[in-house]
C-alpha cells in the first residue's frame, strides 16, 4: 500500500527543492537534525522526534525536480532502513508557488495508516513553513517518549537549534559574563565534541555554515554516536569511571542552559516542555552542583519566577539580562 498527498507551496519549485532536501531547510519543518548526501546511492538520516530516526538511502536525485529515498527507521524491524520508498516530487505551477507530491510505497495497511498521520502532520508543517516563513515548534518533539537521557538530549537540542537561528548579533552579551554570543557558541560546539567523543567515535566540526548548522551538524553526531554505544555501563570520564548517562545528560543541560543564555542574548523566549525541564532538574542538579564545585557554574541564585526553567536557571547561578528582566 502506499500513501499520497500534494501540497502547494508559495514558493518557486528551486525553493520547495531546497526545502525537502537540504539539512537546514528539513530542520526547520520535518526534523530536529538531518544528514543528506544528496547523490544516487548517498545515505541520508533524519532525527524526526527524539528517538525516532528515518534513514536509508537516496536512491535517484533529479535536481529541482525529484528525489526518491529508500525510507525506513532504525530500530524498526517491521520497516528498517531502506525498506520502502518516498518518492518527492516538485512541480512549478508558475514563477512563485509549487505543489510538492509526496508518495509513500512498500508499506502494509498498518504502516501507510500509522506513516500518513505522520506525513499529514510534517507537510502541514512544511505547507506552514513556505507560507509564514517558520512552522514553529513541533509539538511531536516537546516531550520524549521515553522520556530519557538521550530523548531529552534530542528534544533540547531541538530548543536549542531554535534560537540559534535568531542569533542575528553575534557580539551580543550573554549571561555567561566571559562569552558573547558567538563565543559562547565555539564553547558550546568544543564541549559537544567533547563529550560525543566519550561514545568512541570522533566528532568533527565543520569550518563553514552558520553557528546553527554547525551546532546541529556536530550535536547530530554526537548524538548519533551515543545511540550507536547506547547509555548501559560506564565510560572514562573526568575523575574515573562513570554513567554512561552521565555524558547525555551533560549534553541535554549543555543544550538548555546556553540556549537559555542565547535566548536572553538575542531578545528570545527558549520553548522547552515542562516535562523535559522537570527531568533535567531531577537527574542533573547533582551534576550542576558538581560542576559548581569545579568552578563550571555560579553559586545558586534567587529564581525570577516560578517555572520550572526559571528554577533550574537559577540553581545553575544564572541571572537574566537587565535588559529582559521584568
Amino acid at each position: 500500500m502506499s500513501y499520497t498527498r500534494t501540497v502547494t507551496l508559495q514558493v518557486p519549485a528551486a525553493e520547495a527543492f531546497a526545502l525537502v532536501t537540504e539539512p537546514e531547510r528539513l530542520r526547520r519543518w520535518s526534523s530536529i537534525t538531518a544528514l543528506v548526501d544528496l547523490r544516487a546511492g548517498g545515505d541520508f538520516r533524519w532525527t524526526v522526534t527524539p528517538g525516532h530516526i528515518a534513514a536509508g538511502k537516496v536512491r535517484e536525485v533529479e535536481p529541482g525536480r525529484r528525489v526518491v529515498l529508500g525510507w525506513g527507521w532504525e530500530d524498526a524491524e517491521d520497516l528498517p532502513p531502506d525498506a520502502s520508498t518516498v518518492t518527492i516530487t516538485i512541480t512549478p505551477t508558475d514563477g512563485a508557488s509549487s505543489t510538492v507530491t509526496l508518495e509513500h510505497s512498500g508499506l502494509t495497511p498498518e504502516q501507510a495508516e500509522r506513516h500518513a498521520v505522520g506525513w499529514t502532520h510534517y507537510l502541514d508543517r512544511l505547507e506552514q513553513l513556505a507560507a509564514a516563513g517558520d512552522a514553529g515548534p513541533d509539538e511531536w518533539v516537546a516531550v520524549p517518549d521515553p522520556l530519557d537521557a538521550l530523548g531529552v538530549a534530542e528534544a533540547t537540542l531541538a530548543s536549542l537549534l531554535r534560537v540559534l537561528r535568531g542569533v542575528t548579533d553575534q557580539d551580543a552579551p550573554t549571561p555567561c559574563d566571559e562569552f558573547d554570543a558567538h563565543a559562547l557558541a565555539l564553547h558550546l560546539l568544543g564541549s559537544i565534541r567533547q563529550l560525543g567523543g566519550l561514545a568512541g567515535t570522533e566528532v568533527s566540526d565543520p569550518p563553514d555554515g552558520t553557528l546553527e548548522d554547525r551546532v546541529a551538524t556536530v550535536a547530530g553526531q554526537a548524538l548519533e554516536s551515543w545511540r550507536a554505544r547506547g547509555t548501559g555501563g560506564t565510560v572514562e570520564g573526568p575523575g574515573g569511571k562513570r554513567s554512561a548517562t552521565w555524558p547525555v545528560t551533560v549534553l541535554a543541560i549543555e543544550f538548555l542552559l546556553h540556549g537559555w543564555d542565547l535566548a536572553e542574548s538575542s531578545g528570545q523566549a527558549i520553548d522547552v516542555s515542562d516535562e523535559v525541564v522537570t527531568w533535567l532538574d531531577e537527574q542533573g542538579r547533582a551534576l550542576i552542583a558538581q560542576g559548581r564545585e569545579g568552578g563550571v557554574f555560579g553559586a545558586e541564585v534567587t529564581p525570577t519566577t516560578d517555572a520550572a526553567l526559571s528554577r533550574l536557571v537559577a540553581y545553575s547561578g544564572r541571572r537574566p539580562l537587565p535588559s529582559s528582566s521584568p
